[in-house]
């Protein structure tokens, strides 16, 4: 798995117990994906389809830095799934898995389209931060 987004974590990522609110790790693990799936189907035309059981291993408080990380593990006819992991960038303690999130392919109707691309075409961007 390559880590490749790092945030700080800001008074206004907090919930009410002061640690990081579980609906702002999950928005910007939608967007990392969601660029991540942009990048290796070379198509902007992408929506999230899918996140499997998410797990929630601990959390993180203010000032904390974590990192994003993901995992490609297969290409459908018209999606593309991934694995992800975000852990703190100091203690490396896992705070959120998530084995599968999906993103789809999708058409001017919003329809899922094949995107063309498999397993074995799918090139390595270089997508490091």
């Amino acid at each position: 798995m390559k880590f490749y987004t790092r945030k700080l974590i800001k008074p206004g990522d907090l919930n009410a117990r002061n640690t990081l609110f579980g609906g702002a790790l999950l928005r910007w693990i939608d967007e990392e994906a969601g660029i991540y799936a942009m990048t290796k189907l070379d198509s902007r035309e992408v929506v999230t389809k899918y996140m499997s059981e998410i797990n929630f291993v601990s959390s993180a408080k203010q000032g904390d830095v974590i990192e994003i990380g993901l995992a490609f593990k297969k290409v459908g006819r018209t999606s593309i799934t991934f694995s992800c992991e975000v852990r703190n960038v100091f203690t490396k303690q896992t705070i959120i898995k998530i084995d599968n999130i999906i993103f789809v392919n999708v058409d001017k109707q919003n329809k899922p389209t094949p995107h063309g691309k498999t397993s074995e075409n799918i090139h390595l961007v270089n997508y490091t931060k």
